[in-house]
């Protein structure tokens, strides 16, 4: 047996028991002194005091050979309650940190509705008289008289509110530049952006119409009107279309310093349509002409438009003998005349190259295509010009050639559209329409390479559309 009495002779005083002082008038028991001792809490017993400790400390003894550690601290422990107040004291802070990056800053504002250059030239903190006197005078500056909402303005001011430099993109995705050189003198610079080309993927599903879904599905406008293009042959979607139709399409996005200029082409696209699955990719010969075609390389689109006007009414058809409505007399009305407001847009109804564009006798204005298999199609009464179109321009198809007018022997503004083969007139109406070819066999390599990315990409997003079928 160890011997106990020489143990409690080497413990270290810190794990001594102190007997408090007796209370006055309660014998034996603890002194109600606030610093008493945790392991001297329980009352002595009188006549038994010395063999209660010593049974208690040989107790605690055992287990100190192997973690005396965990008693370290525990018997002195105090009971203390630390009275607080708070204070409150001023702080300097260095004054690297008061006027960061020499004593200058950069700031981002987007102009809201409404807003005017001299309202975004004070969220911008820019207090500069010289600044705000050019940007109201000088020409060059006019475009921040036009700002567009949502755009970004960033600027670059001192402490004291003189611009160092300020930038905003304009039309043409040009930047638009206002600078001060080391001089003090501000310049005024306009630069093509180095824009930045992102493919993007979306999919939706149909709930009452095409363009709420595109909504839905956070599309822009420009990409549900040529999803709706792309499948106008094979899906009427005023009609067609039902809740639960789904749809996946890959598109081309441009952006300058992560913010979006605008939305390009429709590269590929899939419309589930009941239990009819269409998919399209578009397509773009070294000709420059394009089209949207299905993954094996047919066409989706027909050769030809039956009509140069989206929404309008035909006012007089096609005959042999029309009694003219100017010159009063029976003549052969070799086309068709649309009638629709001045200035409505007019497409070119296949792809083509302008053979004629001015003013010709009683057509007016007018624009005459020549398109494959020794078609022609003529647009009259034109009130003008697209700027490309002049003559040995290409166009393709659905491309805005001009506007709806009344120029030449016309008594109200419309349309007047003939179709020719060969140079003979033929109905509009009543002409079979050429097919439209399809991906030739030297074409077949460049097309594959062209579209094998976005037909993974589709096919990826496809999922569970695709499922619906099974």
């Amino acid at each position: 047996m160890p011997d106990f009495h020489a143990l409690l002779n080497r413990l270290p005083n810190a794990l001594r028991v102190r007997r408090s002082p007796a209370q006055p008038g309660v014998p034996g028991g603890p002194a109600t002194s606030p610093r008493r001792a945790i392991l001297a809490e329980t009352p002595a017993v009188p006549g038994s005091h010395r063999r209660w400790h010593r049974a208690w400390i040989v107790a605690a003894a055992i287990p100190l050979f192997g973690g005396v550690a965990a008693f370290g601290i525990a018997p002195d422990t105090l009971d203390t309650r630390v009275a607080t107040r708070t204070v409150l004291e001023p702080v300097s802070l260095p004054q690297a940190l008061l006027q960061p990056d020499g004593d200058r800053f950069v700031r981002e504002e987007r102009v809201r509705e409404g807003d005017t250059v001299a309202g975004v030239l004070a969220r911008l903190d820019i207090r500069d008289p010289q600044v705000i006197d050019r940007i109201r005078n000088e020409t060059a500056l006019r475009p921040l008289h036009q700002l567009v909402p949502g755009r970004a303005l960033r600027a670059e001011t001192a402490a004291d509110g003189q611009l160092q430099w300020l930038e905003y993109i304009i039309a043409r995705e040009r930047l638009l530049r206002l600078e001060r050189g080391a001089e003090g003198r501000l310049t005024v610079s306009d630069a093509p952006l180095e824009v930045e080309r992102r493919v993007e993927m979306k999919s939706g599903e149909i709930r009452s119409s095409l363009f709420a879904a595109t909504d839905a599905a956070n599309l822009p406008d420009s990409v549900a009107t040529q999803l709706a293009e792309m499948f106008a042959s094979d899906i009427d979607f005023h009609r067609d279309i039902r809740r639960g139709d789904t749809f996946t399409v890959v598109y081309e996005s441009f952006y300058f310093r992560g913010e979006r200029l605008r939305v390009g082409r429709v590269l590929a696209a899939e419309f589930l349509n009941g239990r009819r699955a269409f998919q399209g990719v578009w397509f773009e010969d070294s000709a420059g002409e394009g089209g949207f075609y299905t993954p094996a390389g047919l066409s989706l689109r027909r050769a030809f438009m039956r009509s140069p006007l989206e929404f309008s009414r035909v006012t007089s058809g096609f005959s042999h003998a029309r009694m003219h409505p100017v010159l009063n007399e029976i003549r052969a009305h070799r086309g068709i005349d649309y009638a629709a407001p001045v200035g409505t847009p007019i497409k070119a109804v296949a792809h083509g190259t302008v053979e004629f564009a001015g003013r010709q006798g009683g057509y007016g204005n007018v624009v005459i295509l020549a398109h494959r298999d020794g078609v022609t199609t003529v647009y009259g009464h034109m009130h003008g010009f697209s700027p490309k179109i002049r003559k040995g321009a290409r166009v393709n198809q659905g491309e805005v050639i001009g506007t709806v007018g009344m120029t030449g022997l016309a008594t109200g503004p419309h349309l007047h559209y003939e179709f020719r083969v060969s140079g003979v007139h033929v109905d509009p109406m009543k002409a079979k329409l050429p097919e439209a070819q399809p991906i030739t066999a030297a074409l077949r390599p460049a097309f594959e390479r062209t579209t094998a990315e976005y037909s993974e990409k589709l096919r990826i997003l496809r999922g569970s559309n695709l499922a619906r079928l099974d």
